[in-house]
């Protein structure tokens, strides 16, 4: 991941040096100021072309934070002659790389925003740009409060000939320069964020990486605004940023092959105490299949801190191309896996997958017991008839006891003459039925 040095606070009040131009040793940052509007002025914006604006411009008195307050009106009669009140600027003493007490911006950036679409004039401001930089403007300045360089800023702006201008003089690899106010991305992030076709093709064309991570793992691409997301009236928009997505994924380096091999027999990373610990209680280790969040499915590959958060981090190579990234965060490599199958997430939102059962299996809570087997061992001797055994004696009592229930529980346990009759019938019928039992016996 890259982090930017942003240059330390330096006090100052106004300081005038002899000679335009002339860089500070200290650069000097300039108090707040409101803008000298002539009084019988009717706009409530600084105009140069207007007389009395074009006196107040050139009246020594007028100081150098005052201009500054003009520059700051966004406005096309002051974007377009960012030269002219420039050179105003610098002839009162102020040096190149000296900034503005209210934005922390120099001339240069100021230069770089004037040359916006609609606003200011990119030709008259590239201009300028070079007649600062011949001066010893410094292309590596950042504002404090949006950590952003002039390269940052022609790109927020779609102003492709102020890009070209910077990175001119600019060291190699500075077009792939990081803010921290835009997740860690790089201009062509925040030209693709801000749908600055210009400003893409323009850092394309100079070496802008197309798959450079910010810190949240996402490319350019990513950035793009969705255009599902955008309401009917900004259907131009819509269709700009369809395109815009299209280019730069055109943009994106091919792999040579599908599923390299390298990719199949991936050597683990070595795991910190702590995080085999915790893996350890969650029952879990690198290579386990692992659900994000209940939803997406994959093999966890990575688990340890990272330098885009603090905590512990799991690093997920999901099933289908559902991801951001492949494996790596602001050009930090965690695992590999192909581009869009690699995903982080917070190990606390790392489970096992669900387990489904096979079609016609059922769970039970106890286990099925199998059939008992009937001893048969202790029944009676039977009468063989040579066709099917029966057991008169079963037979008998349980015809005998049926008729005895029934005659009770009819009667309601009242043993009349009737009911005596029946008893003694079906006492008769038994002993007959054991006296047969008895000779077939013998």
């Amino acid at each position: 991941m890259t982090k930017e040095d942003v240059s330390e606070p330096v006090e100052g009040d106004t300081a005038l040096c002899s000679g335009v131009g002339l860089s500070h040793q200290r650069p000097v940052i300039y108090p707040v100021a409101s803008a000298p509007i002539p009084s019988d002025c009717e706009f409530s914006f600084f105009d140069p072309s207007e007389p009395q604006c074009k006196e107040v411009l050139e009246d020594p008195s007028t100081t150098v934070p005052e201009l500054f307050a003009v520059l700051r009106q966004w406005v096309p009669q002051v974007q377009k002659n960012i030269d002219v009140i420039g050179n105003e600027i610098l002839k009162r003493g102020c040096g190149v790389n000296d900034r503005d007490g209210l934005t922390d911006m120099s001339l240069l950036h100021y230069c770089c925003k004037a040359g916006a679409p609609g606003i200011g004039d990119a030709d008259r401001a590239a201009g300028f740009a070079w007649q600062l930089l011949a001066l010893g403007a410094d292309p590596n300045l950042r504002s404090r409060w949006t950590n952003m360089k002039a390269l940052h800023y022609a790109a927020y702006f779609d102003v492709p000939q102020l890009i070209r201008v910077v990175l001119q003089t600019a060291t190699p690899g500075e077009v792939d320069a990081t803010c921290s106010d835009f997740d860690f991305g790089t201009a062509l992030h925040i030209a693709s964020s801000n749908l600055c076709t210009s400003a893409v093709k323009c850092l394309l064309e100079l070496g802008a990486n197309p798959a450079f991570k910010n810190e949240k793992g996402q490319c350019p691409a990513d950035v793009v605004p969705d255009p599902l997301d955008m309401p009917l009236e900004m259907a131009d928009a819509a269709v700009l940023a369809k395109e815009l997505c299209t280019l730069l994924r055109e943009a994106l380096p091919r792999p040579t092959s599908p599923t390299p091999l390298s990719l199949q027999h991936n050597t683990p990373p070595a795991l910190s105490e702590k995080a085999r610990v915790q893996l350890s209680n969650m029952g879990l280790r690198l290579g386990d299949r692992v659900m994000i969040a209940g939803q997406k499915v994959g093999t966890l590959r990575f688990c340890g801190s990272t330098d885009f958060s603090t905590g512990l981090w799991a690093g997920v190579e999901l099933d289908k191309p559902d991801g951001k990234n492949d494996g790596s965060v602001a050009g930090v490599q965690y695992f590999i896996c192909r581009f869009r199958y690699g995903i982080f997430a917070p190990l606390s939102k790392i489970t096992k997958p669900l387990e489904r059962l096979k079609p016609g299996t059922m769970r039970t809570s106890t286990p099925v017991r199998p059939p008992r087997k009937k001893d048969l061992s202790r029944v009676t001797p039977k009468i063989n008839t040579g066709k099917a055994q029966v057991n008169f004696q079963t037979v008998a009592f349980h015809w005998c006891g049926l008729v005895t229930r029934r005659t009770i529980t009819r009667d309601r346990l009242f043993f009349n003459e009737k009911s005596k009759n029946k008893i003694y019938t079906s006492l008769f019928f038994l002993f007959i039925i054991l006296n047969i039992m008895k000779i077939g016996g013998s």
